[in-house]
């Protein structure tokens, strides 16, 4: 083995490929064009405190809590202080191009779409057999047996098992479609009648439903949603030419396709 690995720009690209990066690191490419473009057009700046809070957040979000921290990250990610500088100026023009072009339209687009942000916590237990789900939400309702007990007994998963079945805080759309109806029509907390689906039979505790507000973040995320949304038709839009030498590169054999 040799003491000193030597690693190419090729070497790189071809890790990227082989891991099927590539279409990530252009669509990348493509989004800070798109957004560096955007915000001249549209005269979008950013000023020093802003730089400084995305940079505080940035830090936050990495743990870099200590200089050290923040230089053995720069070290590990191979970035220099004007490279760090640069990815927060754009972190922070990012931000406040999606505010300046979608923060007018954040309360129109959430009331036409309030039940979308309607949110619910439920507990779930899959059976493959109808009648026997049935039995146990009579059962329930008659007080005869907890969720809790016939989730610790037919869940198979230690984690979701020692949950108890719980599946967290979910937006309606994040449940399947005939699974969303009953559970936001539910009054919780209760157990609601067995769902047949595709993949089995959901005995379900609603355990509580959330009505949204239109708070900080939830206008942040509306935000980000609508900006993320202008991104991908943007980028669609956009024709990628990638120069002759790494087009090379990037490009798979085609002699070798047509022979498979």
């Amino acid at each position: 083995m040799p003491e000193i690995l030597t690693i190419s720009i090729s070497d790189i690209i071809n890790n990227i490929k082989l891991s099927c990066q590539i279409p990530d690191v252009l669509e990348a490419i493509a989004s800070k064009t798109i957004i560096t473009e955007a915000a001249r057009e549209s005269s979008v700046e950013v000023t020093p405190d802003e730089i400084q809070q995305e940079g505080d957040k940035l830090r936050l979000e990495k743990k870099l809590v200590k200089a050290k921290d923040t230089w053995s990250w720069l070290e590990k990610h191979h970035l220099s202080v004007k490279e760090f500088e640069e990815l927060v100026h754009y972190k922070a023009l990012s931000r406040k191009l999606a505010n300046h072009m979608f923060s007018p339209y954040v309360e129109k687009y959430f009331y036409e779409r309030r039940l979308d942000y309607d949110k619910a916590a439920t507990y779930e237990v899959v059976f493959e057999d109808r009648d026997l789900a049935l039995e146990f939400f009579y059962a329930i309702e008659e007080g005869e047996i907890t969720f809790a007990e016939i989730a610790r007994q037919f869940i198979q998963e230690p984690e979701r098992r020692r949950a108890g079945g719980y599946q967290g805080l979910r937006y309606r759309k994040e449940f399947r479609p005939e699974i969303a109806a009953p559970v936001f029509a539910a009054s919780a907390p209760s157990i609601i009648k067995p769902i047949t689906t595709s993949k089995g039979v959901y005995l379900i505790w609603v355990e509580e439903i959330i009505q949204p507000e239109l708070n900080e973040e939830l206008r942040e995320k509306i935000i980000s949603e609508l900006f993320s949304d202008w991104l991908k038709q943007q980028r669609q839009t956009l024709e990628m030419l990638i120069q002759p030498g790494l087009d090379t590169i990037l490009q798979p054999n085609k002699e070798l396709l047509q022979q498979a």
